[in-house]
């Protein structure tokens, strides 16, 4: 080999060494035996070389030819479920099943490598394409992005205030490494809970969204990308509660960096992830967000990095069919919303919000859109990306239609007939007037509206839920009308939902017997308290893309002066007690890391608004023109959306 190499042509020598350079082999990970905490010295721990390029953009409207995309709503179109994997490319079911640790052949250090003029042009297509590809922004383009770009550079040497100087001080102390590499950010720091830490000292995929956010807006992607690799190869681990297992594409709630003897010896020791997927969580329930947030991060971190290659690798892949997976499969459910039980998001613990909960809702929504983006275009994708369109078209308009209320719906539930039977039925759930509260009456100002927390036959949850009222605008599974209402109500409502510390988790707080009943006297959730109608500081950030994305930046300015105030005096709390958010929580922890991360993404995003589009996405008109189900050509049955007066079309 050595002297064949000698004796070659230089051209066809430099050819060979770029050749090896770029060769990889995937070496297995070691199987998960029985909840074996995944170790530093697999060869998934492995440094990852840096991606040259991707080579598809998922994102590119010449994406789909016609013909392909009416295949697509053409196969099995009355339904939004997904086939399992095992009917599609069995290869990605092989390598994800075995924990195998397969990596796309790239190419390090091109540059070593001199560069003959026969391969120069090809390098330059190459190039040209990567420009091209950063101009890209939520399914559409911009000629801006390198004045984004440029923004962030200017940020970076932006004078800071004092505050944010502690902020960011307080957040690199948040950092938590894994064998040597930054890998996330643990829940809170607060030494005055030392003994009483309970998981707070783990990394949590929901709370280390806005940290991600925070460091790719600064220019430091590589605990975003580890965090999202290390999580996905968690994925694969084996769950298991008294003997049953849940769905395959589970993401955990959090995970902890331990330090074990290696091999049972008492001299050498090593690092493990050892994560939680809710089997030792208070009331063992699965968290359902954190695929849902890993899908929207994924999708954030491609656009803020350029790196397209991370989301087009086979394990990513597989990652975001498996989550898929699991949401779309067929149930006995007759909507579109996903059924989930209590506390299985922000909100986790009884609170009464099980069922088809709106943060829920408008993160699967969110989801399904960043996965139509990434997902790789091949036979195998096809109706996996037609399941996708199809749930989109129906959430939209389940969400937009029934979930949607105004002074003007209020009066026409208050009149609404009840057992009604026929396909044509106005009060399609059977809700009974006497359901809406008192204190909703004099509450809805005359200009705007929102979200309720809730739909399910013969009930709706009215409570203002921030959250998914926040991300429902981000995603546009509002529409523009909407998204204007709901920020008229908070700017007609500021009282209530900001007061003296933004912002309100839900607005009102359940009290007295009915507290008693639905969080069964739960002492945490006391009313105006934690999840019972507590002021959370980490909502700063979606709030933040929420009012830029409408052009209503000076609302996001207003909530962020307000909290700027206290936090650094509060030491940063988890949360805030009381009506208008005065005390500090009684059980909340000091030194909260998406607190202070929250704060720091939503001043990032004032500064420098360009940045929001990065994760925000625009109206899909061609989704809403879109139906599944064909109604319209049967006579007994009539089309739902063709039958009712959408707020599409006002």
């Amino acid at each position: 080999m050595a002297m064949g190499l000698s004796t070659a042509k230089p051209y066809h020598r430099r050819l060979f060494l770029l050749l090896l350079r770029c060769t990889r082999t995937a070496e297995p990970s070691p199987k998960c035996p029985h909840h074996r905490p995944l170790s530093c010295s697999s060869p998934a721990a492995a440094a990852e070389a840096t991606h040259l390029r991707r080579i598809f953009r998922p994102g590119d409207p010449n994406r789909f030819a016609p013909g392909i995309l009416d295949a697509f709503w053409g196969v099995r179109r009355f339904s939004t479920s997904v086939d399992p994997i095992s009917g599609g490319d069995k290869n990605l079911e092989r390598i994800f099943i075995q924990n195998m640790s397969v990596k796309p052949i790239v190419v390090d250090g091109v540059d070593a490598v001199p560069i003959e003029d026969e391969r120069k042009e090809e390098v330059d297509t190459v190039v040209a394409d990567v420009e091209e590809g950063k101009e890209e922004l939520c399914g559409g383009k911009v000629g801006d992005l390198d004045q984004l770009e440029g923004g962030l550079e200017v940020r970076q040497e932006k004078e800071q205030s004092e505050v944010e100087k502690e902020a960011w001080r307080l957040l690199d102390r948040a950092v938590v490494s894994y064998c040597g590499r930054p890998i996330g950010t643990v829940a809170a720091n607060d030494v005055t809970a030392a003994n009483q830490a309970v998981n707070y000292d783990q990394v949590f995929i929901r709370d280390f969204v806005p940290s991600a956010l925070a460091f790719l807006l600064k220019g430091e992607s590589e605990i975003v990308r580890n965090f999202l690799l290390h999580t996905l190869q968690l994925q694969s681990w084996e769950k298991t509660v008294d003997c049953y297992s849940p769905g395959q594409g589970l993401m955990p709630a959090s995970f902890k960096v331990r330090t074990v003897p290696l091999d049972g010896s008492n001299e050498a020791f090593e690092e493990v992830l050892d994560p939680d997927f809710g089997e030792s969580a208070i009331g063992r329930v699965a968290p359902v967000d954190s695929g849902l947030w890993w899908i929207i991060l994924l999708r954030a971190y491609g656009k803020i990095t350029g790196d397209y290659a991370l989301q087009e690798r086979v394990d990513v892949q597989t990652g975001i069919r498996l989550i898929l997976n699991l949401c779309l499969s067929d149930g006995f459910d007759m909507f579109p919303s996903l059924l989930v039980t209590d506390g299985s998001c922000m909100i986790d613990r009884r609170m009464g919000i099980h069922g088809h909960p709106l943060e829920i809702q408008a993160l699967f929504y969110s989801a399904l859109r960043c996965s139509r983006e990434m997902i790789t275009f091949n036979d195998g994708s096809k109706n996996l990306v037609r399941a996708i369109n199809n749930r989109l078209s129906a959430l939209s308009f389940h969400i937009r239609e029934y979930y949607w209320v105004d002074m003007k719906k209020i009066n026409e539930i208050y009149r609404y007939k009840t057992e009604e039977y026929s396909h044509d039925a106005i009060n399609k759930f059977n809700i009974y007037p006497e359901q809406i509260p008192s204190w909703l009456v004099e509450w809805m100002p005359d200009k705007g509206g929102y979200f309720i927390g809730n739909l399910q036959p013969a009930h709706m949850d009215f409570r203002f839920f921030s959250l998914g009222n926040f991300w429902a605008i981000v995603s546009s599974l509002a529409t523009p009308r909407q998204a204007e209402g709901i920020l008229n109500l908070i700017e007609d409502k500021w009282d209530d939902i900001v007061g003296r510390m933004p912002l309100k988790i839900c607005y009102p707080s359940l009290e007295y017997e009915e507290w008693r009943i639905i969080t069964g006297s739960d002492p945490k959730n006391t009313p105006w308290s934690y999840h019972n109608g507590g002021s959370w500081p980490t909502l700063l950030w979606q709030f933040t893309l929420a009012c830029i994305k409408m052009g209503r930046s000076e609302l996001a300015q207003r909530a962020v002066a307000v909290a700027e105030k206290r936090l650094p005096i509060d030491k940063w709390p988890e949360y805030y007690d009381t009506r208008s958010g005065r005390f500090i929580g009684k059980q909340s922890r000091l030194y909260q890391t998406w607190t202070i991360a929250g704060f720091l993404t939503a001043k990032m995003l004032l500064e420098n608004p360009a940045a929001a589009a990065v994760l925000t996405c625009d109206e899909d008109l061609e989704l809403l023109q879109g139906c599944a189900c064909s109604l319209s050509k049967n006579a007994r049955i009539k089309c739902s959306r063709l039958a009712a007066k959408s707020q599409d079309m006002k």
